[in-house]
């Protein structure tokens, strides 16, 4: 017993109270998650629709995800963490209740669109937050946990979303509001603002000053442009982009692969909820698994992972195979997630957290929008086999260019790491 309680204490404990706010936070938010797990099928299915439609519909989503990942991540750091979370929580929730309501093709396209861009303009606030509020030493153990419970909502939402459908269909969009009002209730209750979140011009002017001092390479804007100008980070943005790619597939056309193989929704819901279930099972203990790491190592392994796993689905026709693809991919995802999010975290200037937070999720609101057009199109055109060995490709290609950019990915993160202490110091004063 003791032994399973220095585990536990050694994957949670020590963590900061405000951030276990943000951990229920994401938890409430997305246990009704059922839109956009069903969305395709939804379009296709009750609102007749055709199949390319559909991926439109989607990649819509995405495209506004694309446009709010940086109006949140802009306003995280002028506005502040919180106001922005309340306004994307609340505001996400009633722009679902209106895409419910939607009957009109152009009506449907508009409202997913706004609902993608006030969904993602959550993300960047809420990373940005948890990044003020743990210590660097305890983030990738933070970044895993949050994960965890991403995939603990996920999973419940997965299973039980088919179930719900089934009753109504429009009780996927009224339950869905329902988390996303809760979620900002307990915001505007439970979660504070960092006082350093609110002020970031000294230590901007502390970081460029320092910057200047060591004749390094690091940015030395201030605003958006810093972040579009820092060519480090635009190259791990691309990557991911590769990545992201692939990973989307899962929302969009594999539940149409899994349709044309003549299995129906109910069958995609219980195969992709093993994705949730498998991540609620084994994340704390692949959290162990990273530290002995480094996260440009943890990235190449995900990607190849991930590319095994959506290249094997070329192969997939039953039920047992997709899953078994599913369970593979979900091991790359576990690598991946908390990786790629410490790897921000280092890369990111203290005073624009936010804005690079929301590059970051910009990157996959790009791939949001294209992977549905371009993955459904694939499918259509050039059929199953290509997609998914196509997928495969560019895994492979993301590993190689991870393990290239370590030299000078590294070199980045440690020049923002020495001055990371002056820039607090200077906006504590």
């Amino acid at each position: 017993m003791r032994t399973i309680g220095r585990w536990v204490y050694e994957t949670a404990g020590g963590l900061p109270r405000q951030f276990w706010y943000l951990w229920c936070t994401t938890l409430i938010s997305r246990l009704g998650s059922f839109v956009l797990v069903l969305l395709a099928i939804y379009l296709t299915s009750v609102r007749g629709l055709s199949e390319a439609f559909a991926g439109l519909v989607v990649g819509l989503w995405g495209a506004g995800g694309a446009a709010g990942s940086v109006i949140g991540g802009v306003l995280a750091d002028r506005w502040g963490r919180k106001p922005t979370l309340l306004l994307a929580l609340w505001g996400g929730a009633v722009m679902m209740i209106v895409l419910g309501l939607a009957r009109a093709p152009v009506a449907i396209a508009v409202c997913a669109t706004l609902v993608g861009l006030l969904a993602e303009g959550v993300r960047p606030a809420l990373s940005a937050l948890m990044v003020d509020v743990v210590p660097a030493a305890d983030r990738a153990r933070a970044f895993s946990l949050h994960y965890w419970v991403i995939n603990v909502a996920f999973a419940f939402a997965a299973t039980t979303a088919g179930f719900v459908a089934n009753l109504r269909p429009g009780l996927l969009f009224l339950a869905n509001a329902a988390t996303l009002t809760a979620a900002g209730v307990f915001v505007a209750v439970m979660v504070k603002e960092p006082v350093r979140s609110r002020g970031p011009a000294s230590a901007a002017g502390v970081a460029e000053e320092a910057t200047a001092r060591q004749g390094t390479s690091a940015p030395q804007a201030d605003g958006l442009a810093a972040a579009l100008r820092d060519r480090v980070y635009l190259a791990f943005l691309g990557i991911n982009l590769l990545t992201a790619f692939v990973f989307l597939q899962h929302l969009t056309t594999l539940p149409l692969s899994m349709t044309r193989d003549g299995l129906s929704p109910s069958t995609y819901g219980s195969v992709i909820a093993l994705n949730g279930v498998l991540i609620v099972v084994g994340q704390i203990f692949v959290t162990r698994a990273l530290r002995r790491l480094d996260h440009t190592t943890a990235l190449a392994l995900a990607c190849v992972v991930l590319g095994v796993g959506f290249g094997l689905t070329a192969f997939a026709t039953t039920p047992l195979f997709y899953a078994i693809t599913v369970l593979i991919w979900t091991t790359g995802e576990m690598f991946q997630a908390p990786s790629n999010a410490t790897t921000v975290a280092a890369l990111s200037p203290a005073h624009l957290r936010g804005r690079y937070q929301g590059l970051f999720a910009l990157s996959w609101g790009v791939a949001g929008s294209v992977a549905p057009l371009l993955g459904a199109a694939v499918l259509q055109f050039a059929g199953k086999a290509t997609l998914w060995l196509g997928c495969l490709g560019l895994c492979l290609a993301a590993a190689a260019l991870h393990l290239a950019a370590r030299a000078r990915r590294d070199q980045r993160a440690a020049e923002l790491a020495a001055e990371s202490a002056p820039a607090m110091a200077a906006t504590a004063a």
